[in-house]
């Protein structure tokens, strides 16, 4: 599986087309067109609700999809079709272990269940930043020390992808600080591919280069957070917002006319160009006010993305300014 851009192509862990999952006459993901790189931390980024944890589920298997196709791993998966047991990893709600066990047998025991050597335990609690801890009842960790250990089962078999729901979830600033920065050394240092849920966006912005947002089931947006805000745009007020428009239309510069009289909204420009503009409406009689460049910041466009997805105001006139 590869997804092109131009010349360049990248090959995908992970690859959903027109997923969806229906409970009755709820909707829970709808359609859904995921493209996850393969290698480094994909962000799976929404509010509460908005399907991150089914979109999870799904792709593991842990519920069956009411339509669509899925690809993981290069292989289609489907209600006959799994990947072979140890090359997903998972922590889904939450960290699973038995509370009377220590650490170290809790990961034996799922060593065991994979068929693996039970040697391997030592090995993945001391990556995670457990050691000197196995011997201890996973009932007595810490909160984080819980979702270490979480990680760790879920590390356990070396799988390829990594799927974590929401694992910096209620845990104390120093906590989520280290879990963050174990998950993108996983990364980095192992080759795994990791995608993790959170409906924080500064948690996502320091761990995932890519990211797919969520609302309603919908996917929203997919790619860098970056690229998510605008490239920016000028504010233009003016005296007569129609006759500046009329002109803008005639130059062939996008503009929109917002709802705050007497203001109306262009791309970025070069100065000189600007400067054109604003000569041709004094020209023609009109009071410029207030020339200013603006640009969202990545919060205001993420709030605008997930709160009113269908509600975007189209732009007017021709270039589609935003």
């Amino acid at each position: 599986m590869m997804i092109g851009n131009g010349k360049t192509q990248a090959p995908l862990a992970v690859m959903t087309q027109g997923l969806v999952k229906r409970y009755g006459d709820f909707t829970a993901v709808d359609g859904l067109d995921l493209q996850v790189p393969q290698g480094g931390v994909y962000g799976l980024l929404g509010p509460n609700g908005a399907g991150k944890s089914t979109t999870m589920k799904l792709l593991l298997g842990l519920t069956s999809a009411t339509s669509g196709r899925m690809w993981m791993l290069g292989q289609e998966l489907g209600r006959k079709q799994r990947l072979a047991p140890g090359r997903v990893g998972s922590m889904i709600e939450g960290p699973s272990f038995y509370p009377g066990l220590s650490g170290l047998d809790n990961c034996r025991m799922v060593a065991d269940y994979l068929g693996l050597q039970s040697s391997a335990a030592p090995r993945v609690l001391a990556k995670v930043g457990l050691s000197g801890h196995e011997g201890k009842k996973a009932s007595d960790y810490s909160l984080g020390m819980k979702q270490r250990l979480g990680i760790a089962m879920a590390l356990i078999s070396r799988p390829e992808l990594l799927l974590l729901d929401e694992p910096t979830n209620g845990l104390d600033a120093e906590a989520v600080v280290e879990v963050r920065q174990m998950i993108v050394d996983l990364a980095r240092r192992e080759g795994v591919t990791v995608i993790i849920s959170s409906h924080i966006l500064s948690e996502i912005e320091r761990m995932a280069p890519a990211v797919g947002i969520i609302a309603g089931g919908r996917l929203l947006y997919q790619g860098s957070l970056e690229n998510l805000r605008e490239a920016g745009y000028i504010d233009l007020r003016v005296s007569d917002p129609r006759a500046a428009a009329a002109l803008l239309e005639h130059s062939g510069v996008g503009y929109r006319l917002t709802a705050q009289a007497g203001l109306l909204q262009i791309p970025e420009l070069p100065d000189q160009t600007v400067a054109g503009l604003v000569s041709q409406m004094v020209s023609q009689g009109l009071q410029v006010y207030r020339v200013a460049s603006e640009r969202k910041s990545l919060e205001e466009a993420f709030l605008e993305l997930v709160e009113s997805p269908s509600a975007q105001e189209e732009p007017s006139g021709r270039g589609g300014a935003r």
